[in-house]
C-alpha cells in the first residue's frame, strides 16, 4: 500500500491509546487500528482531524509513497 503512516508513533508521543484517539477523532477504535495496520486509508477530513489532534501536519503522520515498480 502506498500510504505509510506514523499514527502509532504519534499516539505514543501523546501517551494515548487507540480508543482515546478514536474518541477524539470521533471514529471507532477499530478504525484507528485499521489505519495503523495500513488496512484502511482515512478520508482527507479524517487525516486532517487526526493531524490537528496531534498538532502536526498531515505529512508528519501520513506519507504517500509512489510505487516505483510500475516504471
Amino acid at each position: 500500500m502506498p500510504l505509510v503512516n506514523y499514527l502509532k508513533v504519534q499516539r505514543a508521543k501523546l501517551g494515548i491509546n487507540q480508543a482515546e484517539l478514536g474518541k477524539l477523532a470521533e471514529v471507532s477504535r477499530q478504525t484507528i487500528s485499521s489505519i495503523e495496520r495500513g488496512e484502511y486509508s482515512p478520508s482527507v477530513t479524517l487525516a486532517l482531524k487526526i493531524a490537528r489532534i496531534f498538532d502536526v501536519s498531515v505529512e508528519d503522520i501520513f506519507i504517500y509513497e509512489e510505487d516505483s515498480s510500475d516504471e
